[in-house]
This record gives C-alpha cells, structure tokens and sequence, in this order.
C-alpha cells in the first residue's frame, strides 16, 4: 500500500497509518516529494499551499506517486462517485496514466455504505472525524465541517478547488478525455 505523505499532514493521519498498518498488517510503503518545501515558494516567497495550491497538490502529492504508478498495472483506490462532480464522472474501471488500470471498488458507495462496512469489520474512524473532519486531508487546506451532505466541503474552504489531482491529473475520464478532443 502506497502512502503519500505530503508534509503537511496531519500528526493524526501519520498516527493512525501507523495504527491501521500495525492492526490490518499492512505493509504501507510512504512516498514523499522530491521537492524540498524551501523550494515550493511563490514568486514573493509564500508557501504554495497558500498562492498556488494546485501547484502545491502536483509537486506534494501527484508527482510522488507517479514513479509507483510507472511500475504497477493497477491502482486501487477509495474515490466515491457521490463526493464531487469529477469523481461522478468516473467509471468503476478506467485508463490511467503510465498504463495502470485504476479500479474503483466504492465508487457507487455512499457515507452509509462505507460506515456499515467499518462497523461490520470493527474499523477505527479517523481520528479527527469527531471533530468535525469529514476529509481529512494537508492540514493547511482541510477545516472541520459539518454538513453531513458535502463531506469534502472542509477540503480548501473558501476556493473553487475540488480536488488535489490525484483523481483529475492523475485519471482519464470520460469528461477529460472529451475536454481534450476540443
């Protein structure tokens, strides 16, 4: 199992990988970028997670994973089709980038769903979902929130970003793929 640690997560998130790995068993190998963070600056010298957080996801999160993309034929992830527009636009089984097949098991779960399966299977929550996180992501962009019906809605609050592309840049949608024949 891949684990990308940004360097912004969470002391929570970095604990509970461990827990869970210790627990389930998991060998949980952890990708970090390759970019120091004294270089991930805007021009005035501002960390990118505030000036240019797409810039900041692709340096912190997809090019870490890209290499591990590059030597696997598949890529097994939790995406849900109710969370945003671009995750409803994917398939159960889609072309990803470097030739892996991305296979979406829960794409067609629900909050229900996902929380019937924890409690059958006795699976801890996040730690800091009782504070109100419903997404936890890098701590600069992720704020609790509580509106059980937009579950990412803490994820980069206040800015029209939706995803970190890992499931956009990272993905070939039928909505991508349309885009790119314009």
């Amino acid at each position: 199992m891949f684990f990308v640690n940004t360097g912004y997560l969470f002391p929570e998130s970095l604990i509970f990988r461990d827990r869970l790995a210790d627990e389930l068993g998991l060998n949980v190998v952890t990708l970090h970028p390759g970019i120091p963070k004294t270089q991930q600056l805007s021009p005035d010298g501002s960390l990118l997670f505030a000036t240019d957080p797409d810039r900041c996801c692709y340096l912190n999160k997809v090019q870490p994973l890209e290499p591990a993309l590059q030597s696997h034929d598949v890529w097994i992830n939790g995406v849900r089709a109710d969370q945003t527009a671009e995750r409803r636009a994917m398939e159960t089984e889609q072309r990803g980038p470097h030739g892996v097949l991305r296979y979406h098991p829960l794409l067609h779960w629900t909050s229900r769903d996902v929380y019937r399966y924890m409690e059958a299977h006795q699976l801890p929550p996040h730690p800091l979902e009782a504070q109100g996180y419903l997404s936890v992501g890098c701590e600069p962009c992720t704020r609790p929130y509580l509106d059980s019906l937009d579950t990412r809605g803490g994820r980069w609050a206040g800015m029209k970003k939706r995803e970190c592309g890992l499931h956009t840049v990272l993905a070939t949608t039928p909505a991508t793929a349309t885009e790119k024949q314009r």
